[in-house]
């Protein structure tokens, strides 16, 4: 099967995630399953009219297209003309080729939060009007329509995060090269569901914590953040802390609070991102599937129970009152 990957309105982060894919790397993995990038703007030598010749000729049949990758937001503007964003030495708008490309495609995947919800180059006022592939934030429709399907049968599928995990791209990349991605595989979002039935929260480091509710109150230190921080990990999708990055990483292992990157919206919180809203006290935004009257419970007699060496922890920068050793029977 072959890959055209397209960069349209972004920052490329979600490309430079992809090549932090480990053993193997991601094109000895991709090539390995019989994946093959026709081109890819950062990983492709050819430029200039060879580019153009290739995308014709998908673009007439000459070639077949397996999946089409498409990486930022798509902008719309100027007055839904796509103008603002021209593929060079075309004449014509991303958004252009997008639309006339998406539906000879096999499938399209959406790669990063901007791809699929819009992200950050939406944010503020989005005065070049960017959107995803298939959603405009929360609401479905972007720049293609919200009944779009590709040749597959299937919906736009949602790579999302900002950068998006290397292998929740190349894992999705192998499950369509072997048919094994339908439409039951993805959430209510258009996310594969191999990494969104996840949420952050499951295997953070910071778990012990969290349960008696010991809370650090600056990014330096190493209680939960949740109450006070801004972290939303008990809410976001994703399996970060599972399988982390680069081997071992992840925003919590690193002390910062999750943002809930591959969440439509996540951009624009209303707050900052290392703050909890509250409300006389209690976090507005509660872990999922938890009644407040349930939390606030909880949290109560957590605290209470709250043993000395959490306690004293969750404010410090290290581990300052170690576990107390237990003496073995006999």
């Amino acid at each position: 099967m072959n890959i055209l990957w397209l960069q349209s309105a972004g920052c490329g982060g979600c490309t430079m995630s992809l090549l932090c894919a480990e053993n193997p790397n991601v094109i000895d993995l991709l090539n390995g399953a019989g994946l093959e990038f026709l081109w890819h703007p950062a990983l492709s030598l050819e430029t200039g009219s060879e580019v153009r010749a290739l995308l014709s000729k998908v673009e007439s049949g000459e070639i077949a297209l397996d999946i089409l990758c498409v990486e930022g937001s798509i902008v719309r503007g100027p007055n839904g003309t796509g103008r603002f964003h021209m593929l060079a030495g075309t004449g014509r708008s991303m958004l252009d080729w997008v639309q006339s490309l998406a539906p000879l495609a096999q499938h399209v995947v959406a790669v990063g939060t901007c791809a699929t919800y819009g992200g950050v180059t939406s944010a503020g006022e989005n005065p070049s009007d960017a959107v995803g592939l298939q959603y405009d934030g929360t609401h479905k429709g972007g720049a293609l329509a919200a009944s779009f399907r590709s040749r597959s049968g299937m919906p736009v599928v949602n790579v999302a995060g900002c950068p998006t995990h290397p292998d929740w791209v190349t894992e999705t990349l192998l499950l369509l090269a072997a048919g094994a991605l339908d439409h039951t595989s993805l959430d209510g979002f258009g996310r594969p569901r191999f990494y969104a039935d996840n949420l952050v929260h499951h295997a953070c480091p910071k778990n012990e914590f969290y349960e008696y509710k010991a809370s650090a109150t600056n990014l330096s230190e190493i209680g939960c953040m949740m109450e006070h921080l801004g972290c939303v990990g008990t809410q976001a999708v994703g399996d970060c802390n599972i399988r982390g990055w680069n081997g071992e990483g992840s925003c919590t292992r690193a002390g910062y609070p999750c943002i809930n990157c591959t969440a439509p919206e996540f951009e624009e919180p209303g707050h900052k991102f290392t703050e909890t809203p509250k409300f006389a006290g209690i976090p507005v935004g509660l872990p999922s599937d938890m009644p407040k009257a349930w939390f606030m419970a909880l949290a109560s007699l957590s605290k209470a129970a709250t043993p000395h060496r959490i306690g004293v922890n969750a404010t410090s920068d290290r581990i300052s009152v170690p576990p107390s050793l237990k003496k073995t029977k006999p």
